[in-house]
């Protein structure tokens, strides 16, 4: 696949509506794009939108192995949410950043820092499920 493919791809995903993975081909299509982007940034923030600290966990633990990353951080070690949260991880700093969430987008933002202002930029939602 190529970058201009790829970020394509990615932007198709980009928009105010949340846009379905509709099939197992799309989805694969989406995986390979994201990994594709993300080897060639040179870090990136993930912004986890969903229902429950649980389910944002979940996403960004299977994004991050799917992305090459180790996951040092614990669920146990986060302060327990009542309510739908937002989960912010830099994997530079392998930090994190945890909130409550009002809004109604549900999925993963990847934001991708690159000097090559063609790879940065911000893309998503994607599925919370998508690894």
């Amino acid at each position: 696949m190529t970058v201009e493919k790829a970020l394509e791809i990615l932007k198709s995903y980009s928009c105010l509506e949340v846009k379905l993975v509709e099939s197992e081909a799309d989805k694969k299509e989406l995986q390979t794009a994201i990994k594709q982007i993300v080897d060639l940034s040179e870090y990136e923030n993930l912004g986890i939108c969903a229902d429950s600290l649980e389910l944002a966990f979940q996403g960004l633990s299977s994004y991050l192995a799917a992305l090459g990353y180790d996951n040092n951080l614990e669920m146990a070690s986060l302060p327990p949410q009542e309510k739908a949260v937002y989960l912010k991880f830099n994997t530079q700093k392998q930090s994190h950043y945890l909130d409550s969430y009002d809004g109604d987008y549900r999925g993963v933002l990847i934001s991708c820092q690159s000097e090559d202002d063609k790879i940065a930029g911000t893309y998503g939602y994607f599925p919370l499920d998508l690894f």
